[in-house]
């Protein structure tokens, strides 16, 4: 019964799809490295940097103006894999359990599709970061 009811696709096409769409936008990231690195005179670590937190931004912001799930339809899992796969995840909970509140909504949702590693992720780089930015000053 669900193979009846489920449509038809394409393999050969939706795998033409992802692939094309996620090299897309590993070429952009690639492009926005280089420009943070020739044009703004960032190293290559902070440019890396800066671009991923651009594309995170331009995720997140697709999200919110709900473009994401259109390209994400079109792409398939072209969109999962890079870094705004993972920015989609955690800003399409916050956004529409947001009218349940800050604590309720926002709090215990925003993780629910990307899972509690993140947040156990978060905090690791935060206490790596403390432990790096203290090691800098002695």
């Amino acid at each position: 019964m669900v193979q009846k009811a489920s449509p038809k696709s394409s393999i050969l096409k939706n795998c033409l799809n992802a692939f094309w769409t996620g090299g897309a936008i590993c070429t952009f990231a690639q492009g926005l490295t280089d420009i943070y690195g020739s044009a703004f005179g960032y190293d290559i670590k902070d440019a890396r940097c800066l671009t991923g937190l651009t594309l995170i931004f331009i995720a997140a912001l697709l999200t919110a103006l709900s473009l994401y799930d259109n390209i994400a339809k079109f792409a398939g899992a072209g969109t999962l894999v890079p870094i705004t796969g993972f920015a989609n995840s955690v800003a399409a909970p916050a956004i529409e359990f947001r009218s349940e509140g800050l604590i309720l909504g926002l709090g215990a949702k925003i993780f629910a599709i990307a899972g509690p590693v993140i947040v156990y992720g978060t905090a690791c780089s935060i206490v790596y970061g403390l432990i790096l930015c203290v090691q800098g000053l002695f």
